[in-house]
């Protein structure tokens, strides 16, 4: 549904993004991920047909990005960070506007603009100026919008930007919602939200795509690990050295460590619990076990491990 191939844009010397590819199924929603400067606006902007690349090629339902941009503009909503809306209109007529202006005729807009404010829990405000709502509303209004004209693909810049935890949570449903029926690209920086709505992620760094695909799969790639948490009232030391002698055992650190104890993480081969041993371990050193849990690894940590890696990789050329 959506197909980017070395994709690249220049602002005169500066280049913002360079050969960037991707592809997104169609009915999947993809979280776009990466630092403040990285290249997710400048690119999800070339996909909307917002400004032009300086080389390679997009195509989203089947459609060239740049030969094909008005046929791309009927297929896609685009619901930017900062959304642009008309201040002195009131939020129905807005939508309604929207609504005419993809095409959607009488009848049809109507019932359009009423099922989105419903699915974007805006009816409520319907007949509020725009420019005396809330960030949240507006939010939510140009998210409306996007969906208006029920687009093959929606592409979705910070869509929970300003929304409280309540809103945060209805929108993430309504997101989720959209898969199948839509094909969703989907930039934020709330990593979170991006393992609860999305089925997979595309990582950008400095302009570059640094890693992609399914959330589990990135994370066996990097944490090839099972991680257990561990708090144990003994002499640290000789817990250590007892603990790096379990089968399967590849690592041992200490979290928070006193002279009286203190809590460790132990890490096995992926696939290896290694929580009995360590309990039995306990049983017979006589050892005070305080805490005993699986640690789970989190998008933020493989995000954080991506980008830290791509970094301290450029230093020793720089």
């Amino acid at each position: 549904m959506i197909e980017v191939k070395s994709l690249t844009k220049n602002y005169g010397t500066i280049t913002a993004i360079r050969d960037v590819s991707f592809s997104v199924a169609p009915g999947e929603i993809v979280g776009f991920l990466g630092p403040n400067g990285a290249g997710k606006s400048t690119t999800m902007r070339i996909l909307a047909c917002f400004m032009p690349a300086s080389s390679g090629t997009a195509r989203i339902a089947g459609r060239d990005v740049f030969r094909e941009s008005l046929e791309v503009r009927k297929r896609i909503g685009y619901c930017p960070e900062n959304v642009p809306l008309y201040s002195d209109l009131r939020v129905a007529p807005y939508l309604d506007f929207v609504a005419e202006v993809k095409g959607l005729g009488r009848t049809e807009r109507r019932r359009q603009v009423a099922e989105v404010m419903e699915r974007c829990l805006i009816t409520e405000v319907q007949h509020r100026l725009i420019g005396r709502l809330s960030k949240g509303y507006r939010q939510r209004v140009g998210l409306a919008q996007a969906i208006l004209g029920d687009p093959e693909v929606l592409i979705l810049d910070e869509p929970t930007i300003g929304l409280d935890p309540k809103q945060i949570t209805e929108i993430r449903s309504l997101i989720r919602s959209l898969a199948g029926r839509h094909t969703v690209i989907l930039s934020t920086h709330i990593l979170p939200e991006v393992s609860v709505v999305c089925d997979g992620v595309v990582i950008i760094n400095k302009g570059s795509i640094v890693a992609q695909g399914p959330i589990d799969t990135l994370v066996d790639q990097f944490f090839p690990t099972a991680r257990v948490e561990v708090e144990i009232a003994a002499p640290p030391a000789a817990v250590l050295e007892r603990m790096r002698t379990i089968a399967g055992v590849v690592a041992v650190q200490g979290l928070a460590v006193t002279d009286g104890g203190g809590k460790y993480l132990v890490e096995s081969a992926r696939g290896r619990d290694v929580r009995r041993e360590i309990f039995e371990l306990a049983a017979q050193q006589r050892w005070g076990l305080l805490e005993l849990k699986r640690v789970g690894t989190t998008l933020e940590e493989v995000f954080i491990r991506i980008v830290a890696g791509e970094q301290v990789a450029e230093e020793p050329s720089a």
